[in-house]
């Protein structure tokens, strides 16, 4: 009826709905190809033995994405502008270039992930769809604005939910699942330490960092907070909200980790069957989990790709706009920030040329996320450095906790990475 107030449980829930946006978007980026490719090595090889790495990251990647956000609503600048507020431009050029490089790497690795699986799905050659994925998110990118961009990312997340059922298929046996997911160990081998770091690395990685702030940034233009008297006194509401989406987000991007580990160690490592892609392992589920399995496994790479691509070129867009003075946005047109939806368009088509030289991206990319692990806990370094500055801040500095669960995961990071050269 017309005027009928809704109940308090129905505004709640409207609520919740409604502070759902950038952390989601970003948690759910974090399930890219590159990063299932990652999840089923690591599965197919120590089976369910790392599976509490999924349960275990949840909290520290939730406080390191939500210090992100905290640095974008409350100064109204991405990372790489932040940054150059405490150390010299030379320095966040290298950061932003070192930034460029990883996620052309991935985009290769996601581009190629996705021609793959449509390629396994009978839709035609592979190489016809590195090409029509990268430029067909370029020309989508550039026409969409903005808010058009961030709902279509929010309903693409919903695809990752595949790989719960694909899980669900392989009929787990779960008093054994339950052990290792509560009861932290690290298999023995010189390789376990490294498929560590590397799940760190991909969990826990820059270009979400640059990501989750400048749509921050995108978000406070969205509601005419574009001046610094507007960003002044972000309320206490806007960062219960931002906590909740960033928290909702980075859980689920950790269940569907959780359940892609589940899957192949379940199917692949329980029958000794050794993978190198994401094709590797669609290919060997069809035999042995069924045509079920399959589809959701390969659908899910198309849908995870489609999400993940434009977060990747994104962050480099970001960093580079910020640290050389360009205009910059997805609600800018694009004779308004030439320069950086430029390197959005080449971050991406360098990363399709990256597929069709004699270059497997599989392989660089998961040496890519062992150095974003080993690059990681420096620049957490130089966030934790920004977040507890009071005058940048504007008098909103991150909590204590938050600066001390980000602490505790550079601790970590740096002790991960100095295992995998001790072990």
């Amino acid at each position: 009826m017309v005027g009928v107030t809704p109940a308090p449980a129905q505004r709640r829930w409207r609520r919740w709905l409604g502070a759902l946006g950038p952390g989601v978007t970003t948690g759910a980026a974090d399930d890219d190809p590159s990063g299932i490719a990652t999840y089923s090595v690591v599965g197919a090889q120590y089976g369910t033995t790392l599976l509490w790495s999924a349960l275990f990251t949840w909290p520290l990647m939730g406080a390191v994405q939500m210090l992100c956000a905290r640095i974008g609503m409350v100064t109204g600048m991405g990372l790489a502008g932040a940054l150059r507020q405490r150390f010299p431009r030379w320095l966040v050029g290298l950061i932003a270039l070192a930034l460029l490089v990883a996620n052309t790497v991935n985009i290769a690795a996601d581009l190629a992930g996705m021609a793959d699986a449509m390629e396994l799905l009978g839709a035609g050659p592979s190489d016809l769809y590195v090409w029509l994925f990268g430029l067909g998110i370029c020309a989508l990118t550039i026409r969409l604005r903005y808010h058009q961009i961030a709902s279509v990312l929010k309903w693409l997340a919903l695809v990752l939910f595949a790989y719960v059922g694909t899980a669900l298929l392989a009929q787990p046996h779960w008093p054994d699942v339950l052990r290792d997911t509560l009861l932290p160990r690290v298999p023995a081998g010189p390789g376990a330490w490294g498929a560590l770091v590397a799940i760190l690395g991909t969990t826990i990685s820059p270009y979400l960092f640059f990501w989750q702030a400048g749509q921050e940034v995108e978000e406070g233009k969205a509601k005419g907070r574009r001046l610094t008297v507007h960003r002044d006194g972000v309320s206490r509401r806007a960062i219960a909200d931002r906590r909740l989406d960033v928290g909702v987000g980075t859980f689920f991007s950790n269940v569907v980790m959780f359940f892609i580990m589940l899957t192949t160690a379940l199917t692949l490592h329980a029958h000794g069957v050794t993978i190198q892609t994401t094709r590797d392992a669609a290919a060997a589920l069809r035999p042995l989990a069924g045509e079920g399995a399959y589809l959701l496994y390969t659908l899910g790479i198309v849908g995870t790709g489609l999400l993940a691509i434009p977060t990747l070129a994104g962050s480099a867009a970001y960093a580079f706009a910020e640290t050389f003075d360009w205009a910059y946005g997805l609600d800018e047109k694009f004779r308004n920030a030439v320069s950086f939806y430029a390197v959005f368009v080449f971050a991406t088509v360098a990363g399709a040329v990256l597929d069709l030289l004699d270059v497997d991206p599989i392989r660089a990319l998961y040496w890519s996320a062992i150095v974003n692990g080993l690059l990681a806990p420096f620049l957490l370094l130089a966030l934790l450095a920004i977040c507890g500055d009071r005058v940048l801040m504007r008098g909103q500095p991150s909590s204590r906790l938050t600066r001390g669960v980000v602490a505790l995961t550079t601790l970590l990071m740096f002790a991960a990475a100095i295992g995998m050269f001790l072990f």
